[in-house]
């Protein structure tokens, strides 16, 4: 298990864009933490940075805190940091952070799953009092799908299925997820397979109409959840 201890502890400064501001809004939510808080931990790189301010909070004040944490390395990470861990099943957060890849600037619509989590940054999203999203300038669109493709978690088994529905939505392109460092597709923690999809638009109920396709397990568009965005 030590390449999972390995993984975030790569992160250097210099891998991470508009570091500063990133720097700034991960000591703003850390500044949110108290004593006894249960918090959902995301992924990516404003959250790790956000992390890394929890625990030099929690060691300078002597807090006592618990994650659940949205992937195995965010997992890993905390159990490097000696950040106590427990699973949606056992705890429901009071709060929670997160990164997203882009914002919806008249709406707070989301589009999140760079790092194939959505899943679980989902589940804890809806079982969180609140969801601060930790962005920079950058991040905010007119519209969504401006910058960033829709990741769709899908069954793999569905694919093909999954694709011909998608297209009744307005999908004008698709591909599926390839692994950086080996052949073949990006497998989530949950065995399924990630589709980068594009639509015509992004209507008001589409993440509700993806959702609905036999064979989809999550899709990356974060839409009316209870989230505060900080910058």
């Amino acid at each position: 298990m030590e390449w999972l201890h390995n993984t975030m502890q790569e992160i250097e400064p210099k891998d991470i864009s508009n570091i500063e501001s990133k720097e700034k809004v991960a000591k703003k939510v850390a500044e949110k933490v108290k004593d006894g808080d249960i918090i959902g931990f995301g992924s990516g790189s404003t959250s790790y940075l956000a992390i890394k301010e929890i625990a030099k909070k929690i060691e300078e004040e002597d807090l006592h805190i618990t994650a659940i944490p949205t992937s195995y390395e965010v997992k890993a990470l905390c159990q490097n940091l000696k950040i106590p861990t427990a699973s949606i099943l056992e705890l429901r957060p009071d709060w929670g952070f997160d990164g997203a890849d882009e914002v919806d600037k008249n709406n707070n619509w989301l589009i999140k799953g760079r790092g194939a989590a959505m899943f679980k940054e989902k589940l804890n999203m809806v079982n969180s009092g609140i969801t601060y999203i930790l962005v920079d300038e950058s991040k905010f669109v007119d519209k969504l799908g401006e910058k960033f493709l829709i990741p769709i978690e899908v069954y793999p088994e569905a694919v093909n299925s999954v694709k011909e529905a998608l297209l009744d939505l307005g999908m004008i392109e698709c591909n599926i997820r390839k692994a950086l460092k080996k052949d073949g597709p990006v497998f989530t923690e949950n065995g399924n397979v990630i589709l980068d999809t594009k639509f015509t638009e992004v209507y008001e109920t589409l993440e509700e109409d993806i959702k609905q396709i036999t064979g989809v397990i999550e899709s990356g568009l974060f839409m009316e959840y209870a989230i505060e965005v900080l910058k």
